[in-house]
């Protein structure tokens, strides 16, 4: 199985001059945990619910801070012909959670964790969810 079975719909994006309330309120409102953080129509970060909670640890104001200071910057990126268990090793390696799916420099959609554990659950124990 390959990733290009698990993007389907377009990702979640967010400017990167978005302030981190605005960041949460999308997160919340699209029920996501990441979004895709872009310039334009250029990825250049993804920002992430740990990125959220690093932010408050450190005291920072969610509706002054920007998206720019606290997301992950040109995240690694992976093509929809990449197999599932490639990603799922290059996760687990990492300690990412999500990754973004891109093709000829367009985003395609960002996979998680959660995606690549239902992709690779026989089919009757995934139906158990």
């Amino acid at each position: 199985m390959r990733l290009s079975s698990l993007v389907g719909g377009a990702a979640e994006v967010i400017g990167r001059e978005a302030t981190l309330a605005e960041a949460a309120d999308r997160m919340i409102e699209r029920e996501v945990d990441c979004l895709a953080v872009v310039d334009g129509r250029n990825l250049v970060g993804v920002i992430t619910e740990r990125d959220l909670v690093a932010s408050v640890a450190d005291g920072a104001d969610a509706e002054a801070a920007l998206v720019d200071d606290w997301m992950s910057e040109s995240p690694d990126t992976f093509s929809p012909d990449v197999s599932v268990k490639e990603a799922s090793a290059w996760l687990l390696q990492t300690g990412y959670r999500h990754l973004p799916v891109m093709a000829d420099g367009e985003l395609l959609g960002i996979v998680d964790i959660r995606d690549l554990v239902f992709a690779l659950l026989p089919a009757d124990e995934a139906a158990k969810e």
